[in-house]
This record gives structure tokens, C-alpha cells and sequence, in this order.
């Protein structure tokens, strides 16, 4: 399977340059799972985009410290590439500020939190199960950073699990789209790095809060399974549609 990583990263800072870029983050949890699988980098947020997405299989929507309401023309253009992955019912992933975006594309809300930053670990309880979402875990355990979320979701969305800030921290649509606003692709090291960085600029007793959250660490491993045999689900289900059509 040949998959497109959207890369939205858009801080240049040396904390930033001092680890894998997301998509290569994502590589590192996926490869091994899937060892045939390609992976190609697409920087969009350096207004890099798949000349065409016929070209890949899946695409997979990194997080990004830019929000879904900057009006930067990259995330324009990344919106309407979300409306035709959509329309082709192209399997797609979002995690975080992908999440917020998939949602905003297709008709979605996303506000500031409510209840502040979402910042350390967090466990998302999942309270609806898809036929591939095997073993059926009822809570997994994500990193986390955002201080925005999906407040109203696309018309044709559903809810998979909420945890104690987001109430929609994960949801699908159709068999083509999965996301989640958690970050199961970061390590304990580069937390740890994010925290130190974002401390100048955060509430220290949030901080505090989320380097107690972090010190057992997280289970994004379980999630990647899971995105996985997504792809999996939705690419044979696509392919079923169209060789029915074309009958």
C-alpha cells in the first residue's frame, strides 16, 4: 500500500529539529507493522502537495502547531484536498490538527477547549467498536497537545471514544476516515523535550499536571495496530465499490 504523509509541521525551532519530523514519526510506528508498505512525505504546510492522489493509496494528516482557523493558504488548499480524498472515499487518517481539519473540511466545528490545554497523557475511552478496531480495547492511552478540539462533527461522523477534555477524541466516517485528536506516533523522549519547550509559555501547574500524566508512559503501539488494519478495512472496501461499479 502506497501512503501519502501530509505533513503540517510548522515550527522550525531547534527542540523541533532535534527529532524525527511527524511523518517520519509515523513511519517508525507503522513500518513495522506493515514492512511492504510505502511511505512518502508530502510537506504541505511548505505547500508540498501530491501532484495526484491517484498516485497513493491512503493519505495520513499529521498534528501541527498551526490551527485549522489560520487562514494560510496551504491549509486551504489542504482542505479541498481532504473534500476529494472524501469524495474518492480514500482511506485517510488524521491525528491531532489533522483530526480538526478533516472534521472543518467536511462541514465540521472546532473551538478553543473549554476546559484549557490538553497536555501530557490522556485516556480515551472508546465506547464504540468497528468490525477492524481488533482487539476491542475499551481505553487506550495517547499523548497529547492541543488546546483546540472538534466541537461539531460532519454530518455523516460518529463518535468513537471521548476522554476527559475532548468529547470527540476519536470518530470515523464512513469506512474511509479515521482520526483521533491524540498523537499515538510520539515517543516518552520527545514529550518529555515538549513539555521543557512549551514551559515557558504554559501555565506551570498545567505542566506539572502533564508531567505527572506522562509517568507511565502511553500505548500508542495498541492505536497503530489499529490505524493499520484501518487502512487495511477501508482499502478493500473501497476496491469492492468500485469493481461493483464497474460491473
Amino acid at each position: 500500500m502506497r501512503i501519502a504523509i501530509l505533513l503540517t509541521e510548522i515550527d522550525d525551532s531547534d527542540f523541533t529539529r532535534s527529532f524525527p519530523d511527524d511523518a517520519e514519526k509515523f513511519r517508525r510506528l507503522l513500518q513495522p507493522l506493515r514492512p511492504d508498505w510505502d511511505f512518502t512525505t508530502c510537506h504541505v504546510s511548505a505547500d508540498i502537495f501530491p501532484a495526484d492522489l491517484s498516485d497513493y493509496d491512503g493519505i495520513l494528516i499529521t498534528g501541527s502547531p498551526a490551527s485549522v482557523h489560520d487562514e494560510f493558504p496551504w491549509i486551504v488548499r489542504l482542505f479541498d484536498l481532504i473534500r476529494e480524498a472524501d469524495s474518492r472515499r480514500m482511506p485517510m487518517f488524521g491525528t491531532c490538527f489533522g483530526h480538526q481539519a478533516i472534521a472543518v473540511a467536511l462541514g465540521g466545528k472546532v473551538a478553543r477547549n473549554g476546559a484549557g490545554w490538553g497536555l501530557g497523557a490522556t485516556t480515551t475511552t472508546f465506547t464504540r467498536h468497528l468490525d477492524w478496531m481488533r482487539p476491542r480495547h475499551e481505553e487506550i492511552r495517547l499523548y497529547c497537545a492541543h488546546n483546540e478540539q472538534v466541537v461539531d462533527l460532519p454530518a455523516r461522523a460518529i463518535v468513537l471514544g471521548h476522554d476527559a477534555i475532548a468529547t470527540v477524541s476519536a470518530y470515523a466516517i464512513g469506512d474511509h476516515i479515521l482520526c483521533t485528536q491524540h498523537h499515538p506516533e510520539m515517543t516518552p523522549d520527545y514529550v518529555d523535550g515538549l513539555l521543557d519547550y512549551m514551559a515557558f509559555d504554559v501555565d506551570p501547574a498545567v505542566i506539572g499536571h502533564a508531567r505527572n500524566s506522562v509517568a507511565d508512559g502511553a500505548e500508542g503501539a495498541k492505536f497503530a495496530h489499529w490505524i493499520a488494519d484501518f487502512y487495511d478495512a477501508s482499502h478493500a472496501a473501497n476496491h469492492a465499490q468500485i469493481e461493483l461499479q464497474a460491473a
